[in-house]
């Protein structure tokens, strides 16, 4: 194996230009087109390639564009700070006022004390806190044209937008005379017309146009969907029109000449940036199904807080948790999730494994920003997500001891509500009423029982993660209970909840079934003692996708931790119908909520939860994860099989990690690593033979190579 990594180039006496770059105040890179809703914002920005490390910084911020130009800071003048962090600089000046308009811009000095000019500067309004923390980013709208035209009949067009997407249509038509267009709009075809019938929510509109003379501008009216529109729904802003997810436009009645010009897809969508991040292999199927999730994420974004699909607009916490891990690795975006997250302490869900999703969504925003203020504000209430009140004295925790007065805590408003084991959607068939193709449904035939294998998981990955928090909060009493409760739970789980003789996990404590979701859940969470590692992981793989797209998540982490990155890889790579290929192939452009109709019939086809390998592949195959808050280090262990080559970019707080890979001959593999300044990175494969790194041999006496990496 040989590994080549660079360090950046250094300049003489000052760094060229500036090249300071991804300034950001409050995690949004444009912020003069939102409102900072911080008065005590954080500042953060990229170094330049030749910095090499940072050794301190001066920020300065003003009142007026004419004093920020002239290098007066009259709001805040931070002198040159000895420190190499570069992200949640907190300002640190005189009292922001609200609805006011500051200008701010940074330098460094490297560690060999050469010093960047000042960076472009960079405008933000102040706004007004409405029960929240987060500053929301800015929505934007892309104009989109037809990929395709056809002319079907004497007076009838056929129209391709190429993707799915959540939009409305603007239209230039000439006429002499009044008249009436008639405009079909949907997401599927048949017979390559399209679906006036779908399924389940699969969207489709007929839409009538009056048109005039004197009048070309014209632009459609959807009329909004009754589910989603409702009080729960989540509300899109008073400046958007109604919205609705379509690809494909048919209108009749077509009595003048029209072409592609004439016609243009509004798309709406919170900021994005699609150079943040990249992914080419070798193989064509994986480039498909990343492309696929990759854009599904993109697509999402149109209502400002994570949501379940166009069906009912609402945030459910398993859901925004899957697309919070993808918007993460598509693109440098946190804003959204923050919402998100605030969101749930205020709008909890019932199912049970959803609460249990709340801690798993404070982690991954304190690990992926290192920002600690969320933690800060909702330590106590967090608490209660996590269940713990409801433990016996084992340690395991059952949702049936749940009360009004629990419920309460986890802020449900109704006192009727109550926590409801769910462990996969749809269930079994007897269950649902609909007509599945296979009768178990999503559950793998899951057995329930009071102590539930599956919640006990979650619910023990909670408690470690409340120790963390607690450590940071230095709360250190409430750490020690944590850490002795997180190692009770799992004690609890593997001596009461694991079949000895069948070294596997069973569904709960009253039952001897063992289904695919209660063993890849204590894999995922890295609760399977080493030795039973292969066990777990080998019936696992003999229960195939038995799980959702929602559990396809879990699965494929579990597979990956156990080391079966080449199980893993054809679960990615399928052509089953149980597949993201499969979704590809019957013609969806975003995600589908299921692996197909047939699994789950009122399916919508633009579902984030479906779209789990747009962090799988970075996260997983590419094994790239920040190992300390904030991405100060990160992890790198790649388990590429499978695959001859491979390049990637992954977007961090800091910058952009870029690898490549390339199995050359002699079955020699070539790793090119590029980090972003002001980070190290841990990498580590399992080696076949030697290493070398930048040409220089390296010797390993353990079965993993392992080598810290980050410039001096």
């Amino acid at each position: 194996m040989v590994l080549l990594f660079g360090c950046k180039s250094k300049s003489s006496k000052i760094i060229e230009k500036s090249a300071l770059v991804g300034l950001s105040v409050e995690y949004i890179r444009q912020p003069q087109n939102t409102l900072i809703i911080d008065l005590k914002p954080e500042f953060a920005w990229e170094l330049p390639r030749a910095a090499v490390q940072q050794w301190s910084y001066q920020i300065l911020v003003a009142s007026s564009k004419e004093f920020i130009e002239n290098d007066n800071g009259d709001i805040w003048n931070s002198g040159k700070i000895e420190s190499s962090n570069s992200v949640n600089i907190a300002f640190n000046g005189a009292t922001l006022e609200v609805g006011e308009t500051y200008f701010w811009k940074v330098k460094i000095w490297d560690i060999n004390q050469k010093e960047t000019q000042f960076s472009e500067i960079q405008r933000f309004k102040t706004g007004v806190k409405k029960g929240v923390i987060t500053s929301a980013n800015s929505f934007q709208i892309d104009k989109i044209k037809p990929t395709k035209i056809q002319k079907t009949s004497n007076n009838s067009y056929f129209i391709d937008f190429g993707k799915d997407a959540f939009e409305t249509l603007k239209f230039n038509y000439k006429t002499a005379t009044k008249d009436t267009l008639v405009f079909h709009i949907g997401e599927q075809l048949i017979h390559g017309e399209i679906n006036r019938n779908p399924e389940g929510t699969i969207r489709y509109q007929k839409i009538k146009v009056p048109v005039i003379p004197n009048i070309v501008e014209y632009q459609l009216k959807i009329t909004p969907d009754k589910r989603n529109t409702k009080s729960i729904a989540v509300a899109l802003p008073d400046s958007f029109p109604v919205l609705m997810p379509f690809r494909y436009v048919e209108v009749e009645n077509v009595k003048y000449a029209i072409t592609a010009d004439n016609f243009t897809q509004l798309v709406y969508r919170s900021y994005w940036e699609d150079d943040e991040s990249y992914f080419k292999s070798s193989d064509s199927i994986l480039n498909q199904v990343w492309d696929l999730c990759k854009y599904t994420i993109k697509a999402t974004t149109f209502a400002g807080l994570y949501v379940d699909g166009d069906r009912e607009r609402i945030p459910y916490e398993a859901d925004a948790y899957l697309n919070q891990l993808s918007h993460y690795t598509t693109d440098k975006e946190y804003a959204m999730a923050r919402q998100t997250i605030e969101y749930f302490m205020e709008n909890p869900t019932w199912p049970t494994e959803w609460q249990l999703h709340v801690a798993l969504m404070f982690h991954a925003d304190y690990m992926y920003t290192g920002n600690s203020e969320l933690i800060e504000k909702y330590y106590d209430e967090l608490k209660h997500k996590t269940l713990m009140e409801l433990k016996r004295e084992d340690g395991l925790i059952s949702s049936s001891k749940s009360t009004p007065e629990f419920m309460k805590k986890l802020g449900f408003k109704n006192k009727k509500t109550k926590l409801k084991d769910i462990v996969d959607w749809p269930p079994a068939q007897k269950d649902s009423y609909w007509k599945l193709a296979t009768a178990e449904g999503e559950r793998d035939g899951f057995v329930f029982t009071p102590i539930n294998t599956v919640i006990n998981c979650l619910y023990y990955r909670n408690v470690e993660i409340m120790a963390e928090f607690a450590q940071l909060l230095g709360k250190t009493a409430e750490e020690k209970e944590y850490r002795a409760l997180a190692a009770q739970v799992k004690t609890s789980i593997n001596n009461k909840l694991f079949d000895k003789s069948n070294r596997f996990y069973k569904d709960g404590e009253d039952t001897n079934h063992a289904s695919l979701h209660a063993n890849m859940m204590a894999l995922a969470f890295n609760i399977v003692p080493e030795k039973h590692v292969t066990s777990v992981a080998e019936f696992i793989k003999s229960r195939g996708m038995a799980c959702s797209v929602y559990g396809a998540q879990y699965l494929l982490e579990a597979l990956y931790n156990a080391n079966e990155s080449e199980y893993a890889f054809s679960l990615l790579t399928s052509k089953e119908n149980r597949s993201w290929y499969n979704m590809i192939q019957i013609g969806a452009t975003m995600t589908l909520e299921s692996w197909d109709m047939k699994y789950k019939p009122n399916s919508d086809w633009n579902h984030a939860w479906g779209a789990a390998p747009a962090n799988i592949i970075p996260r997983y195959l590419w094994g790239i994860k920040p190992l300390t808050p904030g991405y100060t280090i990160a992890s790198i262990k790649p388990q590429l099989e499978g695959l001859n080559s491979t390049s990637i970019i992954v977007p961090t707080i800091r910058g952009k990690i870029k690898a490549a890979y390339a199995l050359e001959e002699d079955n020699i593999e070539r790793y090119v690593i590029e980090i972003p300044t002001n980070m190290k990175a841990e990498f580590e494969v399992t080696p076949t033979s030697t290493v070398k790194v930048n040409n220089e041999l390296k010797l390993s006496k353990t079965k993993c190579f392992a080598l810290t990496i980050g410039c001096k």
